[in-house]
């Protein structure tokens, strides 16, 4: 039972058990009982420069005491199989989950993205467009450089795709038993395969948890919303005589979102970016955005009634007019109509794990493990828009005598109506996501120090994606043209009198801001969806061991192999390709009318993907206490893998870490990693929904299809990372840690979604003259020299090709500092990233710089160029005291040369969060806290800023950098306790 314990006290990231194999992702933990792992995390730690400290709560306050006071085992860094101690020439951020969670309770998916290495990720606050495909999950994006190129793991297994576009949402992690979180900070596909290119996220769970804890909490914004609530409970415990042990836990989070961009000051104000981008018609910004060619009441088009409103039920007056703001569409102020999206969309998860490890052997381990998780988000994008006209007939019956007159003395059959619905239920994007996830595995020694790990994992992930709010064309044709019955007098469809199709059809009168009845909305609203099935099984074997020394000791070698099958299918109720049936409908309906005004996922029938690989990692001591080499060691990583959709790729890495003595260390490393496309890349069909932008060849922003489809000819992009750094710690100043790590990425024919509705893929082709490649993502009537109103676009087209590159560069800065102040535990922490460029290069287009961007168009990402959360801990007695700050640089309005902005940038901003802990105690190691947390502890208003080539999405996109924080303060009350 000896060697039983000894392996326990090694567990690993990966599993967070025994650790007789040299565990693939971690910092193992040294020879410390369940409630002292954050003393040895912290020194394991500062030993990989990356300096982690306990700040947060009591229940890891004790970790400000010195870390030596607990002996050290054997330690498995991050970013290597083999690497033991802090021998790893990769950069690595640990941090502890109650660390996170104390700054910003709730959603650890949520809490990750305060830290400055991520950029530009998706979560719950998000600006929703008008589409219906975004859903409010958690993305996390690793240095702005694309949600697909951050690879997630949870104890250091690869996670099912979970959305329609092949990312992971992370909300899919059981929280309530997780420990930390470990990021691998740089290129690591050798080691874990593709999508490692930017770096690895590793969620690693507390596997030898005993006893019983639970939390409950809740919170509310300053504003009275977004009331939160968080229930959890978990447990552990030996069992067989110590040889196994289970654990499980349950956990309940409902967010209602902030669901009205007017709930809030900055959100009242419908900040769009409006212009051409050119030095006589500047991009600037526009306060009170309308649109001026639609109002809530109904705009009349044509006609002799041409530019009156519906501004009361059935009256018409002159159109309010706003300020004029280069752009015809769009006026600043006025009677014009204008949208009111959600900021923070609405999240509620039910979670559930569990897991047993046994002992069957000495020499042999194993654990089976599973998990279910029921997230269900919804966000709110644009209303319902009439925004080209709906046909009115000149006789129909909602219309005052006085106009229809009017109307027949112009010989006058129809007149055109344009009307934003706001009284009408908003476009919203319902989610309901199913995942599950078992995993098992065995591992052991072969003897002579080799070891053995065999692991295999099966899951799936349904996401179904619902719009409660969809128009049916056909019927809103159908119900617009209203008659009088002759037979009884009363106002019906007219096609109800030609069909008996149309028998229950609710005759709509749009004349007017509250005309609308509940019933004809009812009869022309459907609620359609779409469900995305994702599915992995995974298989993989790993053999490692010292098989011979050099003069500065033993070599480390591990060989892997892996097999995985990825599927994916898709279902829709509402395809691109229905048609409304026009027969007997007079107005709004052709053979060229969608049925549905929303028609957003087209069916995928069940594709796969099969992978196949080969890997080696070595570990070889060069020096050992030599004269300026403590310790030298090199590092070597290949990998061979077999796609059965896109072929064979190699990665590598290469990378030295050097102890020069007790105060200094150097590491450096080089690394060839890719990123193969996904099943959605590869066979998406067509996805169409509607969206407003900016038209450059006429200036008009008509709401048209944009439709977006996969490309099955991609072939997998190539990532190569250099990164080189070092870490201090000085003995003339005990407790400090500093490193500094400097990262530059290439990724070279990168996967890229080239989008017609760009401004710089329209620019290009109009240049040409048509004769553009890009030309073909965009159709009008009239080719592409007419700018007349006539020739507004009508359609545009995304897709997904291997062109051009994108490259970035950087500093990490780290520093820590642990003392004491007035005899009570002080811990200090800075993280920084300095991330000035984020280039893309495509042929034909403008090269786009994207660092200190607010907004990417064309799916680019942006990021500020200085990112910064600064940590602070102090414990007096039971009273726990925890400050962070957050803060990020100003950022400009566009990183393309080209286009000329007036507007000044979004200006710097920082945000903090206060928490309060009071440690409480219930008889005998029974303990808990009671804690008090306010997060945007100032009630910072988001910096102003707009997305330019979202400047038709008034009211849902736009106001609020991503990343920024659109809610203001919030206050959180809660209890976490242990038995």
């Amino acid at each position: 039972m000896q060697n039983v314990e000894n392996r326990r006290a090694a567990e690993g990231m990966r599993t967070g058990r025994p650790a007789i194999t040299r565990n693939r992702i971690a910092l193992a933990l040294s020879r410390t009982g369940p409630c002292d792992w954050r003393r040895s995390l912290g020194l394991v730690s500062t030993l990989a420069g990356v300096g982690t400290l306990a700040i947060g709560t009591a229940a890891h306050a004790q970790s400000t005491e010195p870390a030596a006071a607990q002996p050290m085992s054997e330690v498995v860094v991050t970013g290597s199989r083999v690497s033991a101690g802090s021998q790893s020439p990769t950069p690595l951020t640990s941090v502890g989950v109650d660390e996170l969670l104390t700054a910003k309770p709730g959603s650890i998916s949520d809490a990750i993205n305060e830290l400055p290495i991520f950029a530009g990720s998706r979560g719950q606050n998000q600006n929703s467009g008008n589409g219906t495909t975004n859903n409010s999950g958690n993305v996390q994006n690793l240095r702005g450089l694309g949600f697909p190129r951050t690879l997630v793991l949870w104890d250091g297994h690869r996670l099912p795709a979970t959305t329609q576009d092949q990312l992971v949402d992370t909300d899919m992690v059981p929280q309530m038993l997780l420990r930390r979180v470990d990021i691998v900070t740089g290129g690591a596909s050798a080691v874990y395969g593709s999508d490692a290119v930017s770096g690895v996220v590793n969620f690693v769970t507390d596997t030898r948890f005993t006893g019983v804890k639970a939390q409950v909490s809740g919170g509310s914004s300053t504003y009275g919303d977004g009331k939160t609530r968080d229930i959890g409970f978990a447990g552990g415990t030996d069992l067989w005589g110590g040889r196994g042990h289970v654990i499980a836990s349950y956990q309940f989070r409902d967010d209602p979102g902030v669901l009205y961009r007017t709930d809030r000051p900055w959100g009242t104000h419908q900040w769009t970016a409006q212009g051409a981008g050119t030095a006589a018609n500047p991009y600037h910004l526009v306060d009170n955005t309308r649109i001026a060619t639609a109002t809530f009441g109904g705009l009349v088009r044509n006609g002799p009634l041409a530019g009156l409103d519906f501004a009361q039920d059935g009256v018409l007056s002159p159109l309010v007019h706003g300020a004029a703001t280069g752009n015809a569409a769009y006026e600043s102020g006025g009677g014009g109509a204008y949208y009111n999206g959600s900021i923070r969309g609405a999240m509620r998860s039910n979670q559930a794990f569990v897991r047993t490890d046994y002992d069957f052997a000495d020499t042999m381990h194993g654990y089976v493990e599973g998990s279910y998780t029921d997230n269900r988000t919804e966000n709110f994008g644009a209303y319902n828009v009439l925004l080209n006209g709906a046909t009115i007939g000149a006789s129909n019956p909602f219309l005052a005598q006085t106009y229809r007159n009017q109307l027949a003395a112009a010989n006058v059959a129809s007149f055109n109506v344009a009307r934003v619905f706001a009284d009408a239920p908003r476009i919203n994007t319902a989610g309901k996501s199913r995942q599950y996830f078992l995993n098992g595995g065995l591992d052991g020694e072969l003897g002579n120090g080799w070891k053995w790990d065999l692991s295999g994992t099966t899951s799936k992930a349904k996401l179904t994606t619902r719009n409660d709010n969809n128009w049916n064309n056909q019927r809103l044709a159908a119900a617009l043209d209203a008659v009088v019955n002759p037979a009884t007098g009363q106002v019906v469809c007219r096609a109800s009198l030609a069909s008996s199709a149309y028998a229950n059809c609710v005759p709509l009168n749009i004349l007017g801001p509250t005309a609308v009845s509940r019933e004809a909305l009812a009869y022309i609203t459907q609620a359609t969806s779409f469900a995305v099935e994702n599915t992995l099984d995974d298989v993989e074997a790993t053999v490692s061991g010292s098989p011979f020394s050099t003069w500065a000791g033993p070599v480390d070698v591990a060989v892997t192999g892996q097999w995985r099958r990825q599927t994916y299918a898709v279902t829709s109720t509402a395809m691109p390709t229905d048609r409304a049936d026009c027969t007997g409908i007079t107005y709004n309906c052709n053979a060229a009318t969608f049925l549905y005004a929303d028609a957003t996922i087209a069916p995928r029938s069940k594709v796969s993907q099969t992978v196949k690989e080969a890997a080696g990692e070595m570990d070889v001591p060069l020096l050992k206490n030599a004269a300026f080499a403590r310790d030298l060691h090199l590092n070597l990583a290949g990998r061979f893998t077999n796609y059965d959709t896109s072929g064979s790729a190699w990665t590598y890495k290469a990378g030295l870490d050097w102890d020069i003595g007790d105060e200094v260390k150097l590491r450096t490393s080089y690394s060839r990693d890719i990123r193969a496309p996904n099943l959605n890349d590869l066979f998406q069909s067509g996805t169409t929904s509607a969206g407003s932008y900016t038209d450059l060849l006429t200036g008009l922003s008509p709401t048209v299809p944009v439709t977006i489809g996969g490309n099955p000819d991609l072939k997998p992009e190539v990532g190569k990372t250099f990164a080189f750094g070092f870490v201090f710690k000085p003995k003339l100043i005990p407790g400090v840690s500093v490193s500094i790590d400097y990262f530059n990425i290439k990724v070279l024919d990168a996967i890229t979604n080239i989008q017609g509705t760009n401004p710089s893929i329209q620019a290009a082709c109009y240049a040409s003259g048509g004769s553009s490649p890009y030309c073909a993502l965009q159709t009008r009537p009239l080719g592409f020299a007419n700018t007349s109103a006539a020739n507004a676009v009508t359609s545009y087209t995304n897709t997904v090709i291997n062109i051009g590159s994108m490259k970035t560069r950087g500093f990490d800065f780290e520093a820590g500092y642990r003392t004491k102040m007035l005899g009570n535990p002080l811990g200090l922490r800075l993280l920084t990233t300095w991330q000035p460029h984020i280039i893309y290069e495509t042929p034909g287009v403008q090269t786009i710089d994207m660092g200190g961007v607010a907004y990417g168009a064309n799916a680019l990402q942006a990021s500020a160029k200085l990112r910064g959360t600064f940590f602070v801990n102090y414990k007096v007695r039971d009273l726990s005291v925890d400050l962070s700050e957050r803060w990020r640089s100003r950022l400009r309005y566009s990183g393309d040369p080209t286009q000329v902005v007036s507007a000044p940038d979004a200006s710097s901003v920082a945000y903090t969060n206060l928490n309060l802990g009071w440690d409480v105690r219930f008889g005998a190691g029974h303990a808990g806290q009671v804690y008090f947390n306010v997060q945007n502890l100032f009630n910072r208003q988001p910096p102003t800023a707009a997305f330019i080539a979202g400047n038709g999405a008034v009211g849902t996109f736009g106001g609020f950098a991503q990343g920024d924080d659109p809610i203001g303060r919030y206050f959180t009350v809660g209890l976490r306790m242990k038995l």
